[in-house]
């Protein structure tokens, strides 16, 4: 699955040097399919206890000529060149950009209790995913001014980091294709899209 995730990255013209993030232990030893891939184009980075340190890891070994960054997670490993672009066209004008999905359900606040407190007006309301892409320097600020911050630890993106420092994110058209494996219930919707483009 990382591979596949990789793939779409290192095919693209315009992406250059590519970080994966991994455990410790991984980054130490990289696993035996991974290593004889790794070169200057990619590269190992050890991960840290949250998300938020592990990027930033990632961050600190890119090279200082790099001055656009995706943050992309492997858990979604059918990501598409189209998507890469359009997060790309917008952080290149010195933006941030961020993949989104409107929400079809309805979508509901819930107590402690599980009982309903509102129902949340949905049309304004995006489900947001990565490739994300930012002007290098606005992602290294965010991610120095969160360090040591205890309620930063809790963002569970880095848009959200930026938008703390009051950095407008765009959000443009996400992928339906573009899913996140997290549930076991997932693989097999994953096997069919593997099935479906086996050379994505």
């Amino acid at each position: 699955m990382l591979l596949r995730a990789i793939r779409p990255f290192a095919q693209h013209p315009r992406v250059g040097p590519i970080v994966v993030v991994l455990p410790p232990q991984d980054a130490a030893r990289p696993p035996a399919w991974l290593q004889p891939l790794l070169s200057d184009r990619l590269l190992v980075a050890a991960g840290g206890e949250e998300r938020q340190q592990s990027v930033a890891n990632g961050l600190a070994r890119l090279p200082p000529e790099a001055a656009l960054v995706l943050v992309h997670d492997a858990a979604r490993p059918f990501v598409e060149r189209e998507l890469i672009d359009r997060v790309l066209a917008v952080a290149a004008l010195g933006a941030a950009a961020v993949p989104g999905l409107p929400l079809a359900d309805t979508v509901k606040e819930v107590d402690t209790a599980g009982l309903i407190v509102r129902t949340v007006p949905r049309e304004r309301l995006v489900a947001v995913q990565t490739p994300q892409a930012f002007p290098r320097v606005m992602l290294e600020t965010a991610h120095q001014r969160a360090r040591g911050d205890a309620s930063a630890a809790t963002a569970s993106d880095d848009a959200a980091l930026c938008e703390r420092l009051g950095h407008p994110i765009r959000v443009v058209a996400g992928s339906t294709r573009n899913i996140k494996v997290t549930t076991r219930e997932d693989f097999p919707i994953a096997e069919a899209l593997a099935t479906l483009a086996p050379d994505a």
